[in-house]
């Protein structure tokens, strides 16, 4: 995998996808050290730095009390690896594939909304890096930049996430749309019937329509880096602007969408969708068995088991938890993949070792794209790449296709 992070954060675009399979002198893969950051903490105080108060609350913030959000990694820590001295496989690999496509390791990038708060034109840079680093990248409905300006920057196809409007002609338009940009799956989200309610946010003035105190004027300007990367782009809701009659700022768009999403998603709905997308189905918000065993039954090709990261029921339980009754509930039937709390390689081997095909990272790749762009995703998905092959090294995974018995434990 080496050489698509290195290629990358080089300037030089990869050349294919190869997996992390190269022998070294010293029996690990070859993967060099990012050039922006140690570990993944010190993307996260950049980014924290960098970004103005409450854009960076919109991002690390969840639902209410947050207890769902900090759940999720309590629940990651309290896995345990098991550990062997005397079997260390000197070649690994991690190439797999997810939601149908190569994958040099078993990530994908999850669909953000509003990249742009956080870098302009985010969804591109970050659809770039994951492109020259070998992972899927997936688009959100609510990204600043369209589903034509994002295939019109990478030859990769990228997956298109949806959030159902009320108005199934706007539905069936951009369906069209991802098709028409070969999208090869589409991931619905199932869990937002309403909206969490997130404190930050409020007590940040972050609503419809804005209501910014004057201490969170004088904390933005504190950041002119931003502040002139944000005016000189101006982003809005990409992909829904166009059906906005009354403008195309994020404010004016962001208020004719809000009362147009449909929320709740039902087994009707899912049949519909079928029926008008012919690539590949993933729904995007499970957690429970149930839920799972429906989706299923009505023919998805994939599910994610998610909480929203914490952003949406508070006191729900957290995504690896219930990952393996999941798993059990639809066997071997759909992919699997994991999302809300996924910060590292050692966290995505522990999902793999609950059931997972593997993991999507959000907030841990924005950490790197709201300071750097792309160089930054890349250098994100490098370190957990690094992680990931040190945890396989330590726990004599020679294949993420082909774990050990009794690999994770805890719980």
């Amino acid at each position: 995998m080496y050489e698509e992070f290195d290629s990358r954060l080089s300037g030089v675009p990869a050349k294919g996808v190869t997996g992390v399979d190269r022998e070294n002198p010293r029996g690990g893969a070859m993967i060099r050290p990012s050039t922006l950051a140690n570990h993944p903490h010190d993307l996260r105080d950049t980014a924290k730095r960098h970004l103005p108060a409450i854009v960076f609350d919109f991002l690390e913030g969840g639902s209410h009390d947050e207890i769902t959000m900090r759940r999720n990694r309590a629940d990651f820590d309290a896995l345990r690896l098991r550990q062997r001295v005397f079997d260390h496989p000197v070649i690994r690999t991690t190439r797999t594939t997810l939601f149908g496509q190569v994958a040099s390791m078993p990530v994908a990038l999850a669909p953000i909304g509003m990249g742009g708060a956080f870098h302009p034109q985010g969804e591109v840079h970050a659809a770039r890096a994951a492109s020259s680093c070998g992972v899927p990248y997936c688009l959100s409905s609510l990204a600043t930049c369209s589903i034509e300006e994002v295939a019109a920057a990478v030859e990769t196809p990228f997956l298109f996430q949806l959030y159902l409007m009320k108005d199934r002609e706007i539905n069936a338009s951009l369906l069209q749309r991802a098709e028409q940009a070969n999208c090869p799956a589409l991931m619905v989200n199932v869990d937002t019937a309403v909206q969490g309610r997130r404190n930050r946010d409020l007590d940040n003035g972050v609503s419809i329509p804005l209501n910014l105190r004057i201490w969170h004027v004088l904390d933005i300007v504190r950041r002119p880096r931003w502040v002139w990367r944000y005016l000189r782009n101006k982003p809005t809701l990409g992909n829904l602007a166009a059906y906005c009659p009354d403008g195309h700022d994020l404010p004016s768009v962001s208020a004719w969408a809000e009362p147009r999403f449909k929320g709740a998603v039902t087994p009707d709905d899912l049949e519909w969708l079928r029926n008008n997308w012919s690539g590949k189905l993933i729904v995007k918000g499970v957690l429970d068995p149930a839920d799972a065993k429906i989706a299923a039954d009505l023919g998805v090709d994939g599910v994610v088991v998610s909480n929203h990261g914490g952003r949406q029921l508070d006191s729900a339980a957290s995504s690896i938890e219930m990952l393996p009754r999941i798993r059990d509930a639809v066997g071997d039937s759909v992919e699997l993949v994991l999302d809300s709390g996924v910060r590292s390689g050692f966290d995505v081997l522990k999902a793999l070792g609950r059931g997972a095909d593997g993991c999507l990272l959000g907030r841990a790749y924005i950490y790197g794209l709201a300071p750097f762009g792309e160089r930054g995703v890349a250098a994100a998905l490098q370190l957990v790449a690094q992680e990931l092959d040190e945890a396989m090294t330590l726990t004599g995974t020679a294949d993420v296709n082909a774990l050990p018995e009794n690999l994770v434990f805890g719980l």
